[in-house]
């Protein structure tokens, strides 16, 4: 158990009992879980136990895995077993770099025989100063997020992602990391001396010595031109036959000597078929009258070494010749030198329905890489152990099928090498890529590869940044990524002892070499590396040089990606779909989704707009396929959300529905506001249906919004207002008071209604108009007729009066309405 802070990694390591077939493989396994019980959680899906593995715990069984790999001792044929879980999370200190130290201390202790005790460390950058093992908070504000593995003199593995840093910046890091290892490293080494097993060094199994020697003698000429064939395919078909050739010689027929051979013309399959003549076999001891009884028996002589030996010899006989090839000529198999790169073809816009494509072709690596845009709902949702809901608006998703390699294979899920070249080139593509407020597209990257001999996951950055830039994503820059080989020991081929570096190495390269060094960037500054040492020895000086040299590689390759035919179209296909960003008051987002949704259902039903997305702060994101709907859309969004002001006008509303108190005017696209029936005409209404029908067109007033935002609607506030006599007899029926005012109501309406009536008290007393309460005035009115000096005479009704009376209170004066009934 391994504890940083309050998280722990438990990790265990097993083997079995009885070694496995041997192979060129060390049989080991690696299973790394974060269980959610670590943070007092539970599963958030269906199923509340651990099940399927994440793919950010794939990529941490690799960070285990690759490290601990070549510190294996070879012969070693016991299947081997590391468990990992993290048993408690604090949500500050990262369990992955606890769990790499941890599998290496297990190992450390076990019986499993191994070179040197291994640790893991991140590095981040703060500023300008270097943070080895930061927290998560830290890694928010850090410019590097570098991870390293090796043992106390040698770096194992590198993989970190950065913001365009330079190379000399990032060699800083990783001494820095470096340090930090050795210190863990010896204090691990102190452990083992004190409980450490002892280490099984008697089950190692290796192919006899003299066997290295027979298979260079009959096969080393052939191995040597076979090499030599540019082409993958015929190359591997090739090898394949001479391997074959080789096994039947040393098992099957036993070991014939080359003396033996030498000047005679036959094959082996001769030698085969001549043998097979001069035997009868009856199968199964059957026997037709008239032949002799020869009694069934093996025809295989006792082998005189194993099928698995000479293929293990075969291949670091290979292997060795390939180097040696390369160090002493300097010309590789396919003709190039150390430095050359294959020769790169590009074209965009193949997929007339995708986003955005693009065919990136290196040699014999070929990647075909399609964009698709969507919204948030197209967003990849996380499920990790900080309880946080997180969402990726951008992934790049790798293919790698066995027919790119001419194989057949398993197709299904995907596997933890394509998850990792996967993550690879995501992150690499990431630091390039607009903010959200200036795309606000949620984007995908496939990267299929079509055709592969080496490097095919930088080959996806590169296809990935062309389809990116072919679907209309306005990327800050071109990048390209590289792979970089090497051939640490060069004196054993005839060399001076200088490491050899390769540039864009081939699959070959990769298997023969000591190295895979990935590097992706622009011309002046890194965004993700990962390396891959097969020995130990690599130093400082050797990484420094290899990033030099992918410097100038990938300043090339960015040069004939600019060649691309034809060139990405740089603008949004008329297929992805249309994406506009509102801002509205954070207190109005209710009113676009209404009750249970309603409202935004109703929204996208009506405009045929794909998705409405809005959030708390007020941001309000529309997808659509085509402009209309999204104009649509967003006028109607605009109208619910709009700030109306009391006294706005709005002509020819629709009145959308009738209610017994009252009608719903539309005064804008889905903004409703009620006009009472009060409010509807200067005549009294029994029933608002009688005077008005669904669908008819009215103007109306704003003259009120409550706290809930509803609007009041006036259309009497729009009336004509018939001019009244000052003389006007029946304003004195009532009394003789000056300070009583009684009005008349007119019961002649015009085209548009009744007039509004108010009353009006003397300035000089200090009163406001008011309105005149209509709902009590019954239809039994009385005429009265009244005369005026005017030319203009008119006829009006005499209904129940409204008494405004004006009451002293406090020293001021204030205006009180008083109801009096006929007859009082």
């Amino acid at each position: 158990m391994a504890t940083d802070g309050e998280t722990i990694v438990y990790t265990s390591v097993c083997l079995s009992d009885v070694p496995s077939e041997p192979s060129d493989f060390f049989p080991l396994s690696v299973t790394y879980q974060e269980r959610f019980s670590a943070a007092g959680r539970t599963s958030g899906g269906f199923f509340k136990r651990e099940g399927k593995t994440k793919d950010n715990e794939v990529l941490i069984c690799r960070m285990i895995d690759r490290p601990l790999r070549p510190t294996m001792l070879k012969g070693f044929y016991h299947e081997t077993q590391l468990l990992s879980w993290v048993l408690s999370y604090d949500g500050l200190h990262c369990p992955d770099a606890l769990a790499v130290t941890a599998a290496g201390i297990a190992v450390a202790l076990s019986e499993v025989p191994h070179s040197e005790a291994i640790a893991g460390v991140r590095v981040g950058l703060l500023g300008d100063k270097f943070v080895v093992n930061p927290t998560t908070k830290e890694m928010e504000d850090s410019t590097l997020d570098l991870f390293l593995a090796g043992t106390d003199n040698a770096i194992l593995m590198i993989e970190g992602y950065c913001d365009f840093l330079p190379e000399e910046k990032l060699l800083e890091a990783v001494q820095v990391g470096q340090g930090a290892v050795r210190e863990i490293c010896s204090a691990v080494k102190a452990l083992v001396m004190k409980c450490g097993k002892p280490k099984m060094l008697d089950a190692i199994r290796l192919p006899p010595p003299e066997l290295y020697r027979l298979v260079e003698k009959i096969a080393g000429d052939e191995l040597h031109n076979v090499l030599q064939i540019k082409s993958k395919i015929p190359r591997r078909k090739a090898i394949s036959l001479l391997e074959e050739k080789v096994i039947n010689r040393l098992t099957d027929k036993g070991y014939i000597s080359i003396e033996g051979l030498s000047g005679s013309g036959e094959t082996i399959q001769d030698l085969i078929d001549e043998e097979d003549e001069d035997e009868e076999i009856v199968v199964d001891g059957e026997v037709d009258e008239g032949d002799v009884h020869i009694k069934p028996g093996s025809r295989k002589s006792t082998p005189l070494f194993t099928e698995v030996d000479v293929k293990l010899v075969f291949k670091e006989v290979s292997s060795k010749i390939l180097r040696r090839r390369i160090v002493e000529g300097g010309k590789r198999s396919d003709g190039r030198s150390p430095e050359d790169i294959r020769p790169i073809t590009s074209s965009c816009g193949l997929l007339p329905r995708a986003h955005g494509s693009a065919l990136f072709t290196r040699g014999e690596t070929q990647s075909l890489a399609v964009v698709t845009l969507g919204d948030k709902q197209m967003a990849q949702k996380l499920d990790n152990l900080a309880n946080v809901e997180e969402f990726k608006r951008f992934y790049l998703q790798y293919s790698f099928p066995p027919s790119s390699v001419g194989e057949v294979g398993r197709m299904g899920a995907p596997s933890r090498r394509e998850i990792g070249h996967g993550t690879l080139a995501e992150r690499a593509l990431e630091p390039i890529l607009p903010t959200e407020d200036a795309f606000p597209y949620t984007i995908r990257v496939e990267s299929t590869i079509t055709e592969s001999n080496g490097s095919s996951s930088m080959a996806s950055v590169c296809g990935g940044c062309l389809a990116l830039q072919d679907a209309g994503v306005p990327l800050k820059c071109s990048i390209a990524g590289i792979a970089m080989g090497l051939v640490l020991d060069t004196h054993e081929f005839g060399g001076d002892g200088t490491p050899l570096i390769l540039s864009d190495i081939t699959g070959a390269e990769d298997a023969s070499g000591d190295m895979d060094f990935k590097v992706a960037g622009n011309e002046d500054g890194i965004t993700a590396f990962q390396m891959d040492i097969k020995v130990e020895g690599i130093t400082l000086p050797v990484m420094r040089e290899a990033l030099l040299q992918a410097r100038d590689g990938r300043r090339r390759i960015l040069a004939e990606m600019m060649k691309c035919s034809p060139p990405p179209a740089k603008s949004l296909s008329k297929y992805a779909p249309l994406i506009h960003i509102m801002k509205v008051a954070p207190e109005k987002v209710n009113m676009i989704i209404g009750s249970g949704g309603k409202k935004v259902k109703s929204i996208i039903e009506e405009t045929g707009v794909e998705a409405i997305d809005t959030q708390d702060d007020g941001i309000v994101k529309i997808t659509a396929k085509d402009l209309s709907s999204l104009e649509k859309s967003k006028s109607i969004i605009s109208s619910l959300t709009m700030v109306p002001t009391v006294g706005d006008i709005y002509r020819n509303c629709e009145i959308k529905s009738i209610v017994p108190y009252g009608v719903f005017v539309e005064i804008a696209p889905g903004r409703e506001g009620l006009c009472h029936i009060s409010e509807l005409t200067s005549d009294w209404l029994a029933k608002a249906e009688d005077a008005f029908k669904v669908g008819e067109r009215v103007d109306v007033k704003l003259t009120e919004v409550n706290d809930k935002g509803q609007l009041r609607l006036s259309r009497r506030a729009l009336l004509p207002v018939p001019e009244t006599s000052p003389e006007d007899p029946s304003s004195k029926q009532l009394t003789g008071n000056p300070d009583v005012v009684v009005i008349a109501d007119s019961g002649k309406a015009s085209d548009e209604g009744a007039p509004q009536k108010y009353v009006s008290v003397p300035k000089a007393e200090g009163l406001a108009e008011e309105k005149i309460d209509r709902a009590k005035v019954k239809s039994s009115a009385t005429k009265v007729a009244t005369s005026s000096k005017s030319n203009s005479a008119e006829t009006t009704l005499l209904p129940r009066k409204k008494v405004f009376k004006r009451v002293k209170k406090s020293g001021s004066k204030a205006v009180t309405g008083v109801s009096s009934n006929d007859g009082e």
